[in-house]
């Protein structure tokens, strides 16, 4: 029986080396490479990522990390990173450079960087925050980083904003004034005290931060949320519009699902970047909303 095992080995051997052959063949050129820069990445990956000593002057970032479309990496976890500390560096700095230098597949929304464009609102060591806004060195370490909370996640700090961008367009955050201005040429004249009551609450970028903080948005998926109410504000108090306008934008607001959902916790003007006294602005439109009730002419 011992001589029949090299006779079997001898025939399966050619076959093998030809199946071998044959699928060396099929392989592109591009998938060689793709190959090749994914063994690169990951070799980077495990050598920057858990360093035996990492240098005293890098900042651990901890970040989240998902993929369901990805094999292996369904299952939500922490990503460890150590980024070379620098004066001046941001949390977006910081992630940026870990994506390009440990993890091409690092996946979060930027544009900006100048605490404008909203994109990159994240969860940074447990409160929401702009990644271009946040100072790595006013954070403690490791600096964790998260998608914001009460959003569906799509992809490693990216979360489904359809809801949210659905609730503010539900208040309709235009300018509808009822009188057409005198000339083709002519503005819409505002007055100082106007201007200055609704100043605050025209600086909203819409980064959803306040949206992810509220309790109540996180229970009630139909209220219309802090954001989209100030939005409401901005254009209710606005005198140009008119007083029919402004009773059209309080009826609105006056549902069950709007302004009284509002439990005044102060959570959304923690957060706001833009320093917007939302829940002010909310219990602002309360009161406007009763005295519109209170009517008896």
């Amino acid at each position: 029986m011992s001589t029949q095992v090299p006779e079997e080995q001898e025939q399966t051997e050619p076959d093998e080396q030809a199946a071998e052959t044959a699928v060396q063949q099929r392989e592109t050129p591009g998938d060689r490479r793709r190959a090749e820069r994914d063994a690169e990445r990951q070799e980077r990956q495990a050598a920057a990522g858990a360093p035996a000593e990492p240098d005293e002057d890098a900042v651990l970032l901890k970040v989240f990390r998902y993929d369901p479309e990805v094999e292996g990496k369904m299952e939500p976890r922490f990503d460890d990173f150590y980024v070379p500390r620098k004066k001046g560096m941001t949390v977006l700095d910081a992630l940026i450079y870990a994506r390009d230098h440990f993890d091409t597949t690092l996946t979060f929304r930027h544009s900006c960087r100048q605490a404008v464009c909203g994109s990159d609102a994240l969860f940074i060591n447990g409160r929401q925050r702009l990644g271009c806004q946040t100072q790595i060195s006013d954070l403690d370490d490791p600096v964790r980083v998260e998608p914001l909370p009460h959003q569906d996640v799509v992809k490693d700090l990216v979360v489904d904003m359809e809801h949210f961008y659905d609730q503010m367009h539900a208040v309709e955050p235009f300018f509808q004034p009822e009188e057409e201005s005198g000339g083709d040429l002519e503005e819409y004249r505002q007055t100082r005290e106007n201007r200055e009551k609704i100043k605050m609450s025209t600086r909203c970028i819409w980064c959803g931060a306040c949206m992810s903080s509220c309790n109540i948005a996180a229970g009630d998926n139909q209220y219309l949320g802090p954001a989209a109410i100030n939005k409401a504000y901005r254009f209710a108090m606005d005198k140009r519009e008119g007083e029919n306008m402004k009773e059209h934008r309080l009826n609105v607001m006056d549902q069950e699902h709007g302004v009284w959902r509002c439990q005044t916790q102060f959570s959304c003007t923690n957060v706001c970047p833009k320093d917007i006294p939302l829940t002010e602005h909310i219990q602002e439109l309360k009161r406007e909303a009763v005295k519109q009730n209170l009517k008896f002419w």
